[in-house]
């Protein structure tokens, strides 16, 4: 019973990380990585860093798009005890706000996480995202710099 009990909270964890991002609360984000974490958006085109360097660049990063939607599938949950990994696909519709017009692209990608169990629940220790896609990306867009 125990073994489900944690699959459901880490699919709640990873449900509440789309919509806090879709939602732009990134203090949200606090409830879902270790204060510790280690991110790595690179092969995105973001930066990597601990939580705490990602989080302010993430609300810049993201501030050129008005309406983002990171749609995930069923992850993949591995549990060993207070530790777990998981994967789990993304399809990610953006719009970039333009004078000309907004401009709305595709990206997919896989999140590869290490959880563990904490007093206050299950947390993203590691996030990186791999297997990155892209359809119909602005060609003269920058992404905002690594801090």
């Amino acid at each position: 019973m125990q073994t489900a009990l944690d699959i459901i909270e880490i699919q709640q964890l990873l449900a509440a990380y789309v919509f806090a991002i879709d939602a732009k609360d990134y203090d949200a984000l606090d409830a879902v990585f270790t204060p510790d974490a280690a991110i790595d958006y690179r092969v995105t085109g973001g930066a990597q860093g601990s939580w705490a360097e990602i989080k302010p660049w993430l609300a810049k990063a993201l501030a050129p798009f008005p309406l983002t939607q990171h749609l995930i599938g069923l992850p993949l949950i591995r549990l060993d005890g207070d530790r777990a990994t998981a994967k789990t696909m993304l399809f990610n519709p953006m719009q970039l706000a333009r004078r000309e017009g907004d401009h709305l692209f595709l990206l997919g990608c896989t999140y590869v996480d290490d959880l563990v169990r904490t007093p206050a629940g299950w947390r993203i220790a590691s996030r990186t995202e791999a297997d990155f896609w892209v359809k119909d990306p602005p060609a003269d867009f920058t992404p905002e710099p690594a801090p």
